[in-house]
């Protein structure tokens, strides 16, 4: 871990009855229903669930882009001014600058010198495999390769905890592999991953944990392996068996 990293770990995220709805007052449609949860650090949890299930939306909620409707999300550890956590979202937004410049732009705003943000942006983009493209426009990047600088910028920050919102749904399987391959690198480095994904054979690669949710509740938490084996709940048998629309 670098030294980003503050002593005391943020974590758990604890969510305690959080309720999110939309639309206008006369047709408001409730698409989180009274959610309690806590994030620990340590294990890779992944969030499985039909279309619908609400899985983006709790991520943003975690992430603070969205506030819920009722209910608290409360980092529990120690916090410094900095926000303890990054998003990598399904279709990454590239500023219109060079590779360097989109993973050095975060460092800058968190305050950090330039020599500094150098040294760190040239790091992570060593690590995602684009040293040799950080002097190219990134907008000009294919959709793996955005992604892999999305992933770069993220992990520059040294965060504490990345969401990940279905990284990999547009990317063909070469593309795949090497964002596993870095969401795995910044897990082992120290950063607890919470990521949904509609692709069951990712979760088996990937998850420690698997949390699934239906309309709107978490119907069952558990151990992958042990979710995978003996599902507990009716709708997740039936999303393992593939018969509810992922």
């Amino acid at each position: 871990m670098s030294a980003m990293h503050g002593h005391a770990s943020p974590l758990p995220l604890v969510l305690s009855d959080v309720w999110f709805a939309t639309g206008p007052a006369r047709a408001r449609v409730t698409i989180l229903h009274g959610i309690s949860l806590a994030l620990e650090a340590g294990p890779r949890t992944v969030i499985l669930g039909p279309n619908g299930a609400g899985k983006s939306v709790l991520l943003r909620l975690c992430h603070g882009l969205l506030r819920p409707s009722a209910g608290t999300i409360a980092w529990r550890g120690r916090r410094n001014a900095r926000r303890p956590d990054a998003m990598v979202f399904q279709r990454p937004v590239m500023l219109r600058r060079s590779v360097r410049g989109n993973v050095e732009y975060g460092l800058k705003l968190a305050g950090i010198g330039r020599a500094e943000r150098r040294r760190i942006a040239g790091e992570r983009l060593e690590a995602v495999g684009l040293a040799h493209l950080a002097g190219r426009a990134a907008r000009r990047l294919s959709g793996g390769e955005q992604q892999r600088v999305a992933l770069a910028r993220a992990w520059a920050l040294d965060p504490e905890v990345l969401f990940l919102d279905e990284p990999t749904a547009n990317l063909d399987p070469t593309a795949t592999r090497m964002v596993e391959a870095i969401v795995l690198a910044m897990h082992k480095a120290g950063t607890k991953i919470v990521m949904t994904t509609h692709d069951l054979g990712q979760a088996h690669r990937l998850a420690d944990e698997i949390l699934f949710m239906h309309r709107g509740r978490i119907v069952e938490r558990a151990p992958a392996a042990e979710f995978f084996a003996a599902p507990k709940s009716p709708e997740a048998a039936a999303f393992i068996r593939g018969e509810l629309p992922v």
